[in-house]
């Protein structure tokens, strides 16, 4: 379990040109952030769905055979593998067919009906990307990542909900800045037009769809939220968003506290208005022969 993310609330960053009601905030944290933190699943999730990218290849059908070679059996004192025939060329004797030989062909040859894709089950992959999300809020799985967060407030970093109205991703490069998450390169790299390293950005994930902030964020480097099936990504919510998550959870559970067995009696009223909406449907003699020949059939309607 993610025991270093267990706690109620979570504070929300705010921003510069934030009003006051939005600053100093808290909300409460998602259950999600407190799940099993499984990097087993996830690196088998994340092989498995990969695979299902790969384009089919093989080797000719015909490749290595493209030649007459027949063996020359026993008693040359040369082994009985099928030899090239004719004369006159450094080809001529030489071995064949074999994946031994040069020019031959491989063992095993590659077909396109191997099977190339994976099926992963449904819970699989949401527990998968259940573990992915908890793993965001452990402050070492996002620094082993490589993710310089030291100076970072608080992990889960929650930002308050006027980043969704960033338009411009120079405002966007302001506002990384101002939550301050960087990484120099160490070494003469710097001098030599590779001062910052590249890594897997930050992953922003914002709550209301169609905001502007999808054009502000969306050319800067890194998408995805475990990259390679790594655990650890270095994430940015949106305070709407971890709202809308728990709401989300409470609704789930008022549902299922309405849900109640169906009693015997609720059976025979279900039945009762079932039979009633038949009778209006067609003519009451109609109804009455059909009643009693079924009763004749001793079979039920």
């Amino acid at each position: 379990m993610a025991a270093t993310a267990a706690r109620p609330l979570v504070s929300v960053q705010g921003l510069d040109g934030d009003m006051a009601t939005d600053r100093s905030t808290t909300v409460c944290l998602p259950d999600v952030m407190t799940a099993p933190v499984r990097p087993d699943i996830v690196n088998f999730v994340h092989a498995q769905i990969s695979n299902n990218s790969r384009q089919p290849y093989a080797v000719s059908k015909r490749a290595g055979h493209q030649t007459s070679a027949e063996s020359w059996g026993t008693g040359r004192a040369v082994s009985r593998i099928p030899r090239v025939p004719g004369g006159g060329t450094h080809r001529a004797g030489q071995a064949a067919f074999g994946n031994m030989c040069r020019g031959g062909r491989m063992f095993a040859p590659t077909k396109i009906t191997r099977r190339w894709h994976r099926r992963v089950n449904v819970n699989m992959k949401r527990h998968a990307i259940v573990s992915a999300i908890a793993a965001t809020a452990v402050p070492s799985l996002v620094t082993s990542r490589g993710h310089k967060v030291e100076n970072v407030p608080e992990m889960p970093l929650v930002v308050s909900d006027s980043a969704e109205a960033v338009e411009k991703t120079s405002a966007a490069i302001k506002v990384l800045k101002q939550i301050v998450s960087g990484l120099i390169r160490s070494g003469v790299g710097k001098m030599r037009n590779r001062r910052y390293v590249c890594r897997k950005g930050p992953l922003v994930v914002y709550g209301t769809e169609g905001a502007k902030i999808v054009k502000a964020f969306r050319n800067i480097t890194g998408v995805e939220l475990s990259p390679g099936g790594h655990l650890g990504r270095f994430v940015i919510w949106t305070k709407s968003l971890l709202v809308d998550a728990q709401r989300v959870k409470s609704k789930k559970e008022k549902l299922e506290k309405k849900r109640k067995p169906v009693t015997k009696e609720e059976a025979q009223a279900i039945k009762a208005a079932g039979k009633a909406w038949y009778q209006t449907m067609i003519s009451d003699s109609d109804y009455t022969e059909f009643d009693n020949f079924t009763k004749w059939l001793g079979a039920s309607q």
